[in-house]
């Protein structure tokens, strides 16, 4: 059953402590866990946070430029609204402020152990519990919540040369403190969203930038305007206005999902936005380069009102193709793309003192799926092999108690993904409550009903812009399977996944000290 005991902490690797409910990870997920959970009466709760602070992604990522592009007001929990967003899109110091915020107003913190890297996690079926290894000690969890994002572990392409470069290397995602770009020569690696933010905010510093398209990005406009503090104030004395004005923004969101799931709708759309990025290339000789010819929405498409601009400016080169190598001075690109001095190809690299890679990170293989072992022993990562699915994208047959927060096919492309996770918490809760109603062991989802909600899910990825829209993106794992993306509406996933339907679930019972599903 559930208490409501606040754990100690573990002494040592020699101790066990022993919850309920162990939550890895702050960041949005971990926090809104947490937070409903407590909310519920279930305080026997232990979060794993292996930096010295909450915030996951908008902790980590602190470079120039760095903001959400979803609208502020949707950006925040449903249960914690923020009226006072100082901008139409929020910048990170002020999202990792609030979720900081969040952890203190909701009482969080006393329950996050700070500093506690997890390094293996598996099943005890004898013990019928989930046993967690961290950095710091060990812990017995009857359910285990990963809250560990898409976006956590960042990707660096292996170029040839990286070693030999003599100047200083790193990725969005690792941001130096104090760095100052005034007289570099920066390369930028990658032209994905963090690159868009980063570019500008760079540009008017470097002695010269170098970007490295691999695949031109779709830009739309961003109009990231202030928001007036008379619109903080009416919301914070009428807060039923900003529900309302939650609401609208949302389901305006809502409808834009057509353009991902029909490309004749995409094609529509495409000439406008094709009209306005012309107009955003002072350098005519750019528009080929930067104009994408796959189809609006088949890789993310990006806002922006500077980025284009930007990269016609005097101390700007675009190369056309993705780095190829890595020199003691430079990175070159592919063959028939000039260097600096007119020289051709790879033995002529451009120069470069600082390269950063903005090259994304690894969305398809949860980087903790290669340390959470299951009932039969196995790694989740080899369960999945070259494609993750897994159970309204929350739990995995053959891994009981198990549930994840931003698993397979819980990405938008159209909206704030946070209804999406707080559906997800509200199935756990469900799931909680079914166990402590029923006073079984746990719960895992049945094979048959894993599988069909796959092949749903697949089914609806067919014609959708992500699967045949001409370009390869992120969105799909190694076998071409769109596995990051749900490919319907944000009120079709709550529909389907917010209640926790029994049904679905084999349930483990106790029988004479081991497990048994039924």
């Amino acid at each position: 059953m559930l208490s409501t005991n606040l754990p100690e902490p573990a002494a040592g690797d020699a101790d066990t402590a022993e919850v309920d409910v162990a939550i890895i990870g702050t960041g949005f997920a971990g926090l809104g866990a947490a937070i409903r959970l407590m909310q519920e009466g279930m305080t026997d709760i232990v979060v794993f946070e292996r930096a010295d602070e909450v915030g996951g992604v908008w902790r980590e990522n602190r470079y120039p430029g760095c903001a959400c592009d979803t609208a502020s007001h949707l950006y925040s929990f449903s249960f914690a609204p923020k009226a006072d967003w100082s901008r139409r899109f929020a910048g990170r110091d002020e999202i990792f402020t609030y979720l900081k915020q969040c952890a203190t107003q909701f009482g969080v913190r006393p329950h996050i152990r700070f500093g506690h890297a997890v390094r293996r996690a598996a099943w005890d079926e004898e013990g019928l519990h989930w046993h967690v290894e961290t950095s710091e000690g060990t812990y017995a969890a009857q359910a285990l919540i990963c809250g560990v994002g898409a976006h956590s572990q960042p990707v660096i392409p292996d170029l040839p040369g990286q070693g030999r470069f003599e100047g200083k290397v790193f990725h969005s995602s690792g941001w130096p403190e104090g760095f100052d770009p005034s007289g570099r020569r920066v390369a930028v690696v990658g032209t994905g969203a963090s690159a868009v933010q980063i570019v500008p905010a760079l540009q008017p510093h470097a002695e010269h930038l170098t970007l490295f398209q691999r695949t031109p990005a779709w830009v739309v406009p961003h109009g990231n305007w202030e928001i007036p503090p008379a619109v903080h104030d009416l919301f914070r004395r009428l807060p039923v206005l900003l529900r309302v004005w939650r609401f609208a923004l949302h389901h305006l969101r809502e409808a834009t999902g057509w353009l991902f799931w029909d490309r004749r709708v995409a094609r529509l759309v495409e000439p406008l936005v094709r009209y306005w990025m012309r107009r955003q290339i002072s350098d005519p000789d750019l528009h080929e380069t930067l104009i994408p010819d796959y189809t609006l929405g088949c890789k993310r498409i990006l806002h922006s009102d500077t980025y284009l601009p930007t990269l016609s400016e005097p101390n700007v080169t675009v190369v056309d193709g993705g780095a190829c190598e890595v020199h003691p001075g430079g990175v070159s690109g592919p063959e028939g793309v000039s260097g600096p001095e007119g020289v051709s190809g790879p033995a002529g690299p451009h120069d470069a003192d600082v390269i950063v890679y903005c090259t994304g990170f690894q969305s398809t293989k949860m980087p903790l799926s290669h340390s959470i072992y299951g009932r039969e022993g196995q790694a989740l990562a080899e369960t999945w092999g070259d494609s993750p699915r897994a159970h309204l994208g929350t739990t995995v047959a053959g891994y009981p108690n198990l549930f994840l927060l931003r698993g397979p096919n819980t990405g938008l492309g159209h909206n704030s993904v946070l209804p999406m996770i707080e559906a997800q918490i509200e199935h756990i809760l469900g799931a909680l409550r079914h166990m402590n109603a029923t006073g079984v062991a746990g719960v895992e989802p049945r094979a048959a009903a894993q599988a069909r909600f796959v092949r749903q899910v697949d089914r609806w990825s067919e014609g959708t812009v992500w699967t045949d829209g001409g370009c390869r993106s992120w969105y799909l794992d190694d076998t071409g399977r769109n596995a990051v993306l749900w490919p319907r509406s944000v009120a079709a996933f709550r529909r389907r996944a917010a209640d926790f339907d029994p049904s679905e679930y084999a349930t483990i019972r106790h029988a004479r000290g081991h497990a048994a599903a039924r």
